[in-house]
C-alpha cells in the first residue's frame, strides 16, 4: 500500500507501507476517493513548519467505507464519509465537551499526517484505518460532489471556529479577517462570516490573488500594508507573523473577539498585552476540533450557501498526489472520484 511521505522540503513521495487492518470491534478502513492540500501541508513542503522526514503527510480527506469492526452501528461499508483529521474517541471527557482535537483515548493532539505521535499514519494513502469510526466518521450528504466539499473535510471547519460562534453570541456583528500563511482557512473565514450574515466582513491581505478570492466570498478586499479603515467586533488571524498579530489586536473593539487560526512557530510572541486589558479583548488560538466542527460547516454550505469550491481547485489524478502537494497553486486536490 502507498502513503504520501515528506523526504525534505520541497518533495514529498509515494512510499510503501503496511496495509491497514480493523484494530478493534470499533474500527472502519477508509478507501480515499478526494485528498485536499491544506494549508498546514504548504507550510510542510515549504519549510515553514517542521516536520521530520520520513512522516506520513496529508490529512484532509473524503474517502469509502470498506470495511468495519462488528461493533460499528454509524457507518456500512460502501458508504461516503468524511475523515476529520484529528483522532477522538467521542467517550472521554474532552470528546463529550466537544474539543475533539485533545482526546484524552489517545497521544496528545494525534492525527493523521501532521508528525503527531500515535503512527495513525496519514490520510493520503490508498487505505487508512480509523479507529473510532462511530465517533469520527462524517457521512458525506447524499449526492454530494466529494471535490466540492473537500474544503469541509478540514479547513473550513477550522475557519468555522473563528467565526461561526462569535456570530451567534453577536448576530451582524463587524468581521475582519487578516489573511496570509493560513491562506485558504483565512479566506474560508471570510467567505463564512459573509454566509452567516455579518453585518460586514473586510480581508486584509498583500497578495492580490487572495483579495480578489474574498471579494468573490462578498468581502470587502483591504490592500497592506495600509492602515484599516475601523475597529471591529470580530477579528480573525490567517497570517501568522507577529506584526500583523499585533495590527489585528488594535484593530478589534473593545470587548471583541480576536482567534488566530494560523501558527505563530516562534517560541515567544510579543502581545500587547497592557492594551488587550484596557480594551477587555478576548484571545483564542489552538488547534481547532475538527470533528466537532464539520457537521455546521457541512450545514452551513446547505443552508446558507456556503461553497468551499469557490476556491479554484488545481485538481490532480490521485497517483499525482506528490505533485498536488508541491503545487503553488492556491488550493490542490488529489482525486479518484
Amino acid at each position: 500500500m502507498r502513503q504520501l511521505t515528506f523526504v525534505r522540503p520541497g518533495l514529498v513521495e509515494w512510499r510503501e507501507a503496511a496495509s491497514p487492518v480493523l484494530a478493534s470491534a470499533g474500527a472502519a478502513i477508509v478507501r480515499p476517493i478526494v485528498l485536499g492540500r491544506c494549508d498546514l501541508d504548504v507550510g510542510y513542503v515549504r519549510g515553514l513548519a517542521p516536520m521530520a522526514a520520513g512522516e506520513p503527510i496529508g490529512h484532509e480527506m473524503i474517502g469509502e467505507v470498506v470495511e468495519i469492526g462488528d461493533g460499528v452501528r454509524q457507518v456500512l461499508p460502501g458508504q461516503r464519509v468524511i475523515v476529520p483529521s484529528q483522532i477522538s474517541c467521542g467517550d472521554c471527557r474532552n470528546c463529550k465537551r466537544g474539543f475533539t482535537g485533545r482526546c484524552q483515548s489517545v497521544p496528545f493532539a494525534a492525527s493523521y499526517g501532521m508528525g503527531r505521535p500515535g503512527n495513525y499514519g496519514c490520510a493520503a494513502a490508498d487505505l487508512v484505518a480509523v479507529p473510532f469510526a462511530d465517533a469520527m466518521l462524517v457521512p458525506l450528504p447524499m449526492n454530494a460532489d466529494p471535490v466540492e466539499l473537500i474544503g469541509a473535510a478540514d479547513m473550513a471547519a477550522d475557519s468555522w471556529r473563528a467565526v461561526a460562534p462569535q456570530l451567534a453570541e453577536r448576530p451582524g456583528a463587524s468581521v475582519l479577517v487578516m489573511g496570509g500563511l493560513a491562506s485558504v482557512i483565512g479566506l474560508y473565514a471570510a467567505g463564512l462570516a459573509v454566509a452567516l450574515g455579518a453585518g460586514r466582513v473586510d480581508y486584509a491581505d498583500d497578495d492580490p490573488a487572495r483579495l480578489a478570492q474574498a471579494a468573490a466570498y462578498g468581502a470587502n478586499p483591504i490592500a497592506l500594508p495600509g492602515e484599516l479603515p475601523m475597529l471591529y467586533e470580530i477579528v480573525v488571524d490567517a497570517c501568522g507573523t507577529p506584526d500583523t498579530l499585533i495590527q489585528a489586536i488594535r484593530a478589534t473593539e473593545p470587548e471583541g473577539l480576536l482567534t488566530s487560526v494560523t501558527i505563530h512557530l516562534g517560541a515567544t510572541t510579543p502581545v500587547p498585552m497592557l492594551e488587550m486589558y484596557h480594551k477587555g479583548i478576548a484571545l483564542r488560538t489552538g488547534r481547532a476540533n475538527v470533528r466537532t466542527n464539520i457537521p455546521p460547516t457541512l450545514d452551513c454550505c446547505h443552508a446558507h450557501g456556503f461553497r468551499p469550491d469557490l476556491i479554484e481547485t488545481r485538481l490532480y489524478t490521485f497517483d499525482d498526489a506528490p505533485a498536488a502537494w508541491m503545487d503553488g497553486a492556491l488550493r490542490t486536490a488529489a482525486s479518484r472520484a
